[in-house]
């Protein structure tokens, strides 16, 4: 009874978010606004930031597992001004934290908890953390309590003001754009394709290792090089990278749709939300490589992309939604993800195809289920799958579609 009364309680909580997502956390969250900021000057408080987005899985998780506890809801509003903000909402407040965080840490990622001084400077941060020791990172309890016992210690407080200092500067530095009226020399953009071909992986496709971006920007980049120079390796790194992506697990290949990034190197582990802006922008580049080389394939996965924008994301009033949720029934990539007895019920006769052109196994390829991958270029793979199972590739494809 006294959880079912506490539930009950917490969906009549509001704080003063309205309607947004964390309006019924026991948090008492404030938007950003001047109002937060005088606040924690007047109870000389640290501001807690929290910066996250709608779509973010660990976002989710983090709310289930802190913000909703009653406990350490309490902690936050007893020692802490707590502020919470979505990034599609303020990139700009995004960047400038995000850059903060990953000059305190070396990394960053969403959720994002900054630790502010009422004027806004960052002092200490990071991204999740869990609500007890776990993955080799501290409690997020034991961070607050750490946190607000160094901000009320003098001695303290004055090493905590000395670092936000030198965060702001550095911030400040690294923003420090001087104007410069000259044109964009030639010298740049090669210096600038020359940078992408070292950071190029020739096997798998784009740049750097996991965790892996589309970076679609750079493929309309190396495109227009190709188109001014007919530079062959420009090409090849763009037709590498759109052949592994349509094939990887991070292409919906039923729906079609690009997830915001690999978790490894082959593109086969998504992080499954999927962005409105990603999409735009790479169906400008699969369709400007479809230009390039009059590959029908790059037509074919640009057409998907648009028709899942058109499915999925347009509003009956005429806009368009920013992101899709990575979870389905509070599991990430739950309805992205497949069972092989559960294709063969769903298929029957055809079943046998399709687990074949997508490597669908018993064991799976994530977490004893399978993602949708396909294994060999698409020619190849339509060679081997007609050839084993004897039908045509206009067969195949319909089985597909």
């Amino acid at each position: 009874m006294n959880n079912f009364i506490l539930r009950f309680l917490l969906t009549r909580w509001k704080n003063f978010l309205g309607e947004d997502q964390h309006a019924h956390n026991p948090v008492n969250w404030y938007p950003w606004c001047p109002e937060a900021f005088e606040q924690a000057k007047q109870e000389d408080k640290p501001v807690l930031l929290s910066i996250g987005y709608s779509a973010c899985h660990w976002c989710h998780v983090m709310e289930r597992e802190s913000f909703e506890n009653v406990q350490i809801a309490k902690l936050m509003n007893d020692n802490f001004v707590c502020v919470k903000v979505d990034r599609e909402e303020r990139p700009d407040l995004d960047h400038i934290y995000m850059s903060a965080v990953q000059l305190m840490t070396r990394h960053g990622g969403w959720p994002m908890t900054v630790f502010l001084f009422p004027d806004g400077r960052p002092f200490f941060g990071g991204t999740y953390f869990p609500p007890q020791d776990r993955y080799n990172m501290p409690g997020f309890p034991k961070v607050l309590t750490a946190i607000a016992n160094a901000y009320q210690t003098p001695s303290e407080r004055s090493r905590l003001d000395q670092a936000g200092h030198e965060v702001l500067e550095e911030i400040e530095s690294m923003n420090n754009f001087i104007p410069n009226d000259s044109a964009l020399s030639t010298d740049i953009l090669r210096k600038a394709y020359h940078s992408l071909a070292t950071n190029f992986d020739s096997r798998n496709g784009g740049f750097g290792r996991a965790p892996k971006f589309p970076q679609p920007m750079n493929l309309s980049f190396l495109l227009r090089i190709f188109a001014s120079t007919k530079e062959r390796e420009a090409l090849e790194m763009v037709e590498i990278t759109l052949d592994k992506m349509a094939r990887g697990g991070i292409y919906d290949h039923l729906a079609g749709g690009v997830a915001r990034y690999s978790t490894d190197e082959k593109w086969l582990v998504p992080h499954f939300e999927k962005m409105l802006y990603d999409n735009a922008l790479l169906s400008q580049a699969y369709l400007q490589a479809y230009q390039a080389t009059g590959n029908k394939y790059y037509k074919q996965i640009t057409e998907e992309i648009l028709n899942w924008v058109i499915t999925e994301m347009t509003d009956s009033k005429g806009g368009f939604y920013s992101t899709l949720d990575a979870d389905s029934e509070g599991v990430e990539g739950k309805f992205y993800v497949w069972d092989k007895k559960e294709i063969e019920k769903l298929l029957g006769q055809q079943a046998a195809v399709f687990i074949e052109f997508y490597g669908v196994t018993e064991h799976g390829n994530f977490e004893e289920r399978n993602i949708l991958f396909v294994d060999f270029p698409i020619s190849e793979m339509e060679a081997r799958v007609t050839k084993l199972h004897k039908i045509t590739v206009e067969e195949l494809r319909e089985s597909l579609a």
